[in-house]
């Protein structure tokens, strides 16, 4: 793997690797240690849209693994003041990896195309590999193995959404998702899902309750995305019957989680009564975004191994 662009840069095997990796340096985190494991290694953030977790997880990590960050702005001129490929090919001379938050994911992968170090997704429109590599690795942290269970999906069949749904067949998670019709997988999507992942256990309905009935986890993400915003009312309309709330916990397994990849719209898509929970994972779920970055970072850049 030398680009980390969509969830299917990474095998199965890979996944391991890099949980194995996130596994020991979290506990050393833990106990007070930063391993520097990528000293005088730089990382680039090059981002389009605002962010917190991606941001802050990213460079503190890269600091705790004994490199720097540097964030770049508009100043840059990152894809308008020069072709991708000039940018990509100085860009990747003067650091080790560079890390993008883009609207269209296009834009990245004609980056990629052209640096010669490696080139990471922090958020396109069309998926958020870390996230999702995040939060496989909560639920592989909270309940121990992946095999048997079931994570249930609750609403927009977003970008988060689909690194998911690869993420669940890569490792062996089934998936249960609840969505209106019109916000589904497109078939394009459908087709890739069944060429990738043809092990993938995947139920979709519009049946919020059937969805979560036998999760181990019920996961929800915004009605309304960055770059939606003209949408919002009519997506608040058409997904109102998704919310999840106190009675659709309560048709899930005692013992379920709740998740989400923040921020949260709280009384749209989650009420203040679920996120709030003892049943939220939502700060383990957003720590561990740092977590698992550097075990990312780490796999790609070659440090040695643990």
């Amino acid at each position: 793997m030398k680009h980390l662009l969509t969830m299917s840069d990474v095998t199965p095997a890979e996944i391991e690797r890099i949980f194995a990796i996130t596994a020991d340096l979290k506990a050393k985190y833990e106990a007070g240690l930063r391993e520097p494991m990528l000293p005088g290694r730089v990382m680039a953030l090059l981002f389009e849209k605002p962010s917190l977790r991606t941001r802050v997880s990213f460079e503190a990590g890269m600091v705790n693994l004994g490199g720097s960050a540097m964030f770049l702005g508009a100043d840059v001129g990152w894809g308008n003041r020069e072709s991708a490929a000039d940018f990509g090919r100085v860009l990747s001379q003067y650091v080790d990896v560079i890390v993008c938050r883009a609207h269209a994911h296009t834009k990245v992968t004609d980056l990629a195309d052209h640096c010669t170090c490696s080139v990471i997704n922090g958020l396109t429109d069309y998926e958020h590999p870390c996230q999702a590599l995040a939060d496989l690795y909560t639920i592989r942290e909270l309940i121990g193995r992946f095999a048997g269970q079931t994570l249930a999906y609750v609403g927009d069949c977003n970008n988060v959404a689909r690194s998911l749904a690869l993420g669940c067949g890569k490792v062996g998670l089934k998936l249960s998702i609840a969505a209106p019709k019109n916000y589904r997988f497109e078939p394009e999507f459908l087709e890739l899902l069944k060429r990738e992942t043809p092990q993938l256990q995947m139920t979709v309905t519009d049946d919020t309750a059937a969805a979560v009935k036998d999760a181990v986890a019920v996961y929800t993400d915004v009605w309304t995305s960055m770059g939606q915003e003209k949408e919002s009312a009519k997506r608040c309309k058409d997904f109102a019957p998704y919310q999840v709330n106190e009675q659709l916990m309560a048709a899930a397994p005692k013992d379920c989680f709740f998740m989400h990849c923040l921020p949260a719209h709280r009384g749209e898509e989650v009420t203040d009564g679920v996120m709030d929970s003892p049943q939220s994972v939502v700060v383990q779920q957003a720590g561990n975004r740092m977590h698992v970055q550097k075990g990312v970072l780490a796999y790609l850049l070659g440090a040695r191994s643990i």
